[in-house]
């Protein structure tokens, strides 16, 4: 023991005289730090990490509009769903569920000398998207009231008619009061104010700060994603909103590419390039993709309908003897044949009965005899009856998508079996939507779900939503003023047998006119990537897409 003491003292006198010869270091210099052995080396740091950003492919050319109350294309609907809320919701991938959104509650109404009343009480802590013109701020009452009086304005919202005999007002920074002039159900009053159409709500400061044009293509709303980029007929790039109310997104951005070839759409998801696209309503590409490695297929609700409007107001259309004469000389199955299950199914009114209260049923149509069933010498006999022995020729304009320009087809080489000569044009799908609304086509193709009986009838047949000269200019390719006052009458009616029983009695009249002439069901169809998972079930989604959420997520 005293060996290894001693050793241990001659080993530290020797250390400590070698360091007195050595050369002193620069007194700036750090001291050294020992060598690590090679095992315990310092891991080198971590590659940040790669954003989670999903691609998703639709068929359209290019953006219409982000501005919400204006948005009336598919692509346009999808995108707006990311970038705002509503006061209430349809609840995520099932639209037959109304949740709060802005709202903390659905209320209960109340009467107040003979009025009805609506009070929401709202969300604390929303917070409005910063822009380049304005920093992203609380949204309060004053947000609420303004972009629904927005909504009403038939120069600010193609809404509008959806608005009338309502006023808003802001009881306090968070109390929004909403009275109609006539009391409606809560199944007729919540669409109105849910995440669809007119009832989206847009931050005020934005919205002036920067104009109306400028806001179509640079939203500000409050939902889990905000706006980015936009390249036109190429994408537009959403982020992820950090600051929103239900948590920041799982996802970190949205590419929401326009690719209006199905084929190029198909090579990229299969590529890997892209993680969803929007995919064609066909029960054969369905089945042909389903068998494809790694890539599911959804076909989900809502089933948008095909209708075919006729301008009562144009030579020989003015004629219902001509107007009979198309629909006799019309088959629904071609129609269907195009599509097939389990993606379209046939219509016989303009309310679908399939998803919808107050729709007639295909038995109730043929019992009235005004299913229109295809008979084409009939249809000869009643255009040489309006002075057409020889047919006639029309001319109208079809967006490229399939679901539009495939009914067109079929409907150009049905009619010539009956010496009605139609031209078709195509354009690209906002332009569509933007030339039909100037009244352009004398005979509209028109694909849409609406999210009850009242809001079909009044968009496409009410006086009001006569396109172009209507006192509310919406849908109403038709100019048809027949069912006025059924409408109006079914909207207040309380009782939900004598409801249905008029929306009824205003169809018959539709087709005792041929008013319009219904034609299919279509429902959503979609493919994605087997890693990309939605975050809820996917039954039905009127903003007609899978529906992208802050629980939406990647799990590669």
């Amino acid at each position: 023991m005293k060996r290894t003491v001693l050793a241990i003292s001659v080993l530290l006198l020797l250390l400590v005289a070698l360091s007195a010869c050595a050369p002193a270091a620069p007194p700036a210099a750090p001291a050294e730090q020992p060598a690590q052995p090679a095992e315990e080396a310092a891991a080198p740091p971590e590659a940040p990490a790669q954003p989670v950003v999903l691609r998703y492919a639709d068929k359209a050319a290019d953006l219409g509009t982000m501005d919400p109350h204006f948005a009336a294309a598919t692509q346009d609907r999808n995108l707006v769903d990311m970038v705002f809320n509503a006061l209430v919701r349809y609840k995520p991938g099932d639209g037959s569920v109304f949740e709060p959104d802005l709202a903390v509650e659905l209320p209960e109404p109340e009467l107040v000398d003979g009025k009805q009343v609506w009070t929401f009480k709202l969300r604390e802590g929303v917070m409005c998207h910063p822009s380049e013109q304005v920093p992203a701020y609380e949204l309060t009452s004053e947000d609420v009231v303004f972009s629904l009086q927005k909504s009403a304005n038939p120069d600010t919202s193609a809404y509008a008619g959806e608005y009338t005999g309502m006023t808003v007002e802001a009881l306090d920074k968070y109390t929004v009061q909403i009275t109609l002039e006539n009391p409606i159900s809560p199944v007729l009053f919540f669409p109105k104010v849910a995440d669809y159409a007119g009832g989206f709500i847009i931050c005020k400061k934005p919205y002036e700060a920067m104009g109306a044009d400028a806001f179509k293509t640079h939203p500000v709303g409050t939902g889990p994603f905000m706006f980015d980029s936009y390249s036109p007929q190429e994408k537009v790039v959403l982020k992820a909103n950090p600051d929103y109310f239900r948590g920041r997104p799982k996802l970190d951005a949205v590419e929401y590419r326009f690719m209006p070839e199905l084929n190029s759409r198909e090579l990229g998801l299969k590529s890997g390039e892209l993680d969803v696209i929007n995919g064609a309503n066909e029960g054969q590409w369905v089945e042909r993709m389903s068998g494809e490695e790694g890539i599911l297929v959804d076909v989900y609700g809502v089933g948008e309908v095909a209708t075919i409007h006729f301008n009562m107001t144009v030579p020989p259309l003015d004629d219902v003897r001509v107007r009979k004469a198309i629909a006799y000389a019309l088959d629904r199955d071609e129609f269907l044949a195009l599509f097939g299950p389990p993606v379209a199914a046939n219509v016989y009114s303009q309310v679908p009965a399939q998803f919808l209260p107050g729709g007639l049923t295909e038995e109730e149509v043929k019992e009235l005899g005004l299913d229109y069933a295809v008979d084409r010498e009939k249809a000869k006999e009643l255009l040489a009856e309006a002075g057409y022995p020889d047919g006639f020729s029309l001319e109208v304009v079809s967006s490229e998508r399939e679901s539009y320009l495939k009914p067109y087809q079929s409907m150009q080489a049905q009619l010539a079996e009956i010496g009605i000569d139609l031209k078709i044009n195509v354009v690209d799908h906002p332009s569509m939507h933007q030339l039909i609304r100037q009244d352009v086509n004398p005979i509209v193709v028109y694909v849409a779900w609406r999210p009850n009986a009242d809001v079909y009838l009044t968009r496409f047949y009410h006086s009001d939503s006569i396109v172009v000269t209507g006192a509310k200019p919406d849908t109403n390719f038709s100019h048809y003023t027949g069912i006025d006052d059924l409408i109006e009458a079914a909207r207040i009616e309380l009782d939900p047998e004598k409801q249905i029983q008029m929306w009824k009695e205003a169809q018959i009249k539709l087709l005792e006119d041929m008013v319009s002439y219904p034609l299919l069901y279509m429902q959503q169809v979609t493919a994605r990537r087997d890693y990309v998972d939605y975050g809820h079930e996917l039954k039905s989604v009127l903003a007609l897409y899978p529906q992208i959420t802050e629980n939406t997520t990647i799990n590669k």
